[in-house]
């Protein structure tokens, strides 16, 4: 079949190659590293030092034993948002979710500037309003806070959308038994949601194990895996032992990414119908809805409280000693030459990531949903390894993947650009093939009995149908490369910088304010691109749907 469209058949050789290339070879030759010395001989050495002369073990229990903590406390306020938003006459939910968006628009160490500034030596709270001036913000009570706070919207929008396509039906019934609300909850809803909460608490639990702008902020004395493995590098300069570090992160962040992608999504309950056909029967009792809304309201008030602290930061003169309001640090990011370049440079590598990613992404899912060719769950795997492992081990693997010729590219735009595209790959990839299973292919095979190609086919049909995976496409792929930390760390030059290093920077200079000006400014950017980005694909199909009606 492939043979009569060679077309077809050299693109999917080019996008197989494409994945070889920069999502499974960086991975193995990560393993490499670990296991040869500097001439390419087999050695072990390193993996010895590893284990018998640093604090691996320490670092991974402590990991091991963070992502467990921040999963099932993110899992549980997740699902306390999702359920009050969702089966709640709760007022405000419009709000609650809009501020629950904001850790994921946001850089992933906001919140730790936030700890600082509020809870500091210097702290608002600790210092100015308590009177404690050695206050110890740093370690592991910190990093829960920080964290649950951070990826507690990962799980809330993973049990949102499963509570919106719950059929409500099922516990309607239940209700028309006689079953109480606790009842129905206990067992109905709950059940229900098992599948969605255990899928939430594995992709919390990797995302922490990954996590390096946190941990870096303000784990202090409490080791964790992934700022060892940045030590090992950047502090020793021993890359082979920062290797071995990054490849233990990989194991168990790997292992819960493929459980929860390849067995947990498939043990979700289905009903026989296939589509909710009862109305919510919402719950108005005022015993249940009110301690609901001021859960709701308490986080929601810590979520503004700390965004509102870096915001206000920004504007004062002098953190801890000059508290008037001023635009000092503003000024100095448009005056700065390292400031405007890093703004500058995040804002290219962002742009031109953008569409790579989300038409790449909409093409692989094309392929995989609408096309059977052999290697296609090569393709498949290759597309989510990027995502599913460590930031800072991607990193690590493009150092040493790409810093020798015939693929030189330390140092230059073009390795950065490419691990902001391939890290945020499968997102699109996913939104785009959940898309086109929802629509029958009749469609698109009655334009090629009409005689269009594979190309116009997909540009005039698939495309159109995969409008809000390409929306959510473009802005994932923005989000994230503006907001990218830990893959990129080591990938930064003189020639190409990035604003989230800038802010890390800042932060560890203890320039407080000029980090939360470089923050406020980039949630602002992200912000502006949201409604840019809606407008300009909602207006592109607005002009095609007319144009072919």
């Amino acid at each position: 079949m492939l043979l009569q469209q060679p077309g077809l058949l050299l693109i999917i050789i080019a996008m197989l190659l494409i994945l070889i290339i920069f999502c499974i070879y960086p991975v193995v030759r990560l393993l490499i590293t670990c296991m040869t010395d500097t001439d390419g001989n087999f050695d072990l050495s390193s993996i010895r030092y590893v284990l018998e002369k640093t604090n691996i073990g320490t670092a991974l229990i402590n990991s091991i034993r963070l992502g467990v903590v921040v999963a099932v406390l993110s899992t549980i306020i997740g699902y306390i948002f999702a359920f009050s938003l969702n089966r709640t006459t709760m007022h405000g939910k419009r709000f609650f979710h809009i501020i629950a968006m904001l850790p994921i628009l946001s850089p992933p160490f906001v919140i730790s500037l936030a700890v600082i500034l509020l809870f500091g030596r210097s702290g608002i709270i600790s210092k100015q309003i308590l009177g404690i001036t050695n206050n110890n913000v740093y370690g592991f009570t910190s990093l829960v806070v920080v964290q649950t706070l951070a990826m507690f919207p990962l799980a809330y929008l993973n049990l949102k959308g499963v509570m919106e396509s719950m059929d409500s039906s099922v516990e309607n019934a239940a209700r028309s038994l006689g079953a109480g609300r606790l009842k129905t909850f206990l067992s109905v809803t709950l059940p229900l949601s098992l599948p969605a909460i255990l899928s939430a608490f594995l992709i919390v639990f990797a995302k922490s194990l990954s996590d390096f702008g946190n941990p870096q902020v303000l784990a202090g004395d409490y080791a964790v895996l992934s700022v060892s493995a940045y030590t090992q590098i950047t502090g020793l300069y021993n890359l082979r032992t920062g290797s071995f570090m990054a490849m233990s992160i990989l194991v168990p962040s790997m292992l819960a990414f493929f459980i929860q992608k390849f067995w947990v999504s498939k043990k979700s309950f289905v009903t026989i119908t296939g589509k909710p056909v009862g109305a919510v029967d919402y719950i108005s009792e005022k015993h249940i809805v009110y301690p609901l809304f001021i859960l709701c309201v308490l986080l929601t008030a810590v979520i503004i409280l700390f965004y509102g602290t870096v915001l206000w930061v920004s504007l004062v003169k002098t953190w801890g000693v000059d508290m008037s309001l001023s635009l000092k640090n503003y000024q100095f990011v448009a005056s700065s030459g390292s400031g405007k370049k890093s703004l500058g440079d995040t804002l290219i590598l962002s742009l031109i990531a953008m569409p790579i990613t989300a038409l790449l992404g909409m093409g692989i899912s094309y392929l995989l949903v609408r096309k059977k060719f052999f290697g296609r769950k090569l393709m498949e795997i290759a597309s989510m390894i990027p995502f599913a492992i460590p930031g800072i081990a991607l990193g690590i693997g493009y150092v040493v993947s790409f810093n020798s010729p015939p693929l030189l590219l330390t140092g230059t735009a073009a390795i950065i650009i490419a691990t902001l595209v391939f890290r945020t790959l499968s997102v699109g990839v996913e939104a785009g093939s959940n898309s086109l299973r929802q629509v029958d292919k009749s469609i698109e095979e009655a334009s090629t009995i009409l005689g269009a190609n594979n190309f116009t086919t997909f540009t005039r049909i698939s495309l159109p149908i995969m409008k809000s995976a390409l929306f959510s496409g473009l802005l994932n792929a923005f989000v994230r490369s503006m907001t990218s930390v830990s893959a990129v760390i080591f990938l930064v030059s003189v020639k190409w910088n990035l604003l989230t290093v800038s802010i890390m920077s800042a932060i560890e200079s203890n320039k407080l304010g000029l980090a939360a000006a470089y923050c406020v400014l980039l949630m602002g950017i992200v912000l502006i691109a949201m409604l840019v980005l809606e407008l300009l694909v909602n207006k592109g199909f607005g002009k095609r749907r007319r144009r072919n009606a």
